[in-house]
């Protein structure tokens, strides 16, 4: 089965993307994506959510707080794990089942953070993979940690 990523090469066209198989996964493959944080990304995802806190975009009133200042959105550091999973390992065709994550640490605009994803367990009945998800900051401060339950199309 081939499936096809959503940056266009020349003329317009789609570049062809492999998916990974299953058994081609084995325990401690892991990738990583890399992004610093900007004000936009704070803006187009409060634009996508709707989620306005002022925690994210009054930085008087997040000055008040425990933060001492504007932090990003959680779930806005949660989905470079989701890009993660899905352009790297195991990449596209990857269905997302589960995710438990934990916030330990605030993101701020400007910080670099990388999102890693490591392969931990590997249930060959149910061709199912369970992942280590970590989010370190540029301090490697971890600021997010769970795991995540995936599985692929089936080719």
């Amino acid at each position: 089965m081939e499936c096809y990523d959503n940056k266009m090469g020349n003329y317009g066209r789609m570049k062809k993307t492999e998916m990974t198989r299953y058994f081609d996964l084995s325990i401690g493959q892991y990738a990583e994506v890399v992004h610093t944080v900007t004000e936009e990304d704070i803006k187009v995802f409060g634009d996508l959510s709707g989620d306005y806190n002022p925690l994210h975009f009054n930085e008087n009133w997040a000055r008040t707080t425990m933060f001492k200042g504007r932090i990003a959105h959680g779930i806005l550091t949660a989905a470079y794990i989701s890009a993660a999973i899905g352009m790297k390992l195991p990449g596209p065709g990857t269905i997302y089942l589960s995710q438990s994550m934990k916030f330990l640490y605030p993101v701020r605009i400007g910080d670099t953070i990388t999102a890693r994803v490591e392969i931990i367990a590997l249930n060959d009945e149910k061709q199912q993979v369970t992942l280590k998800t970590i989010c370190t900051n540029q301090n490697l401060n971890v600021v997010l940690d769970g795991e995540a339950l995936i599985m692929l199309m089936r080719q």
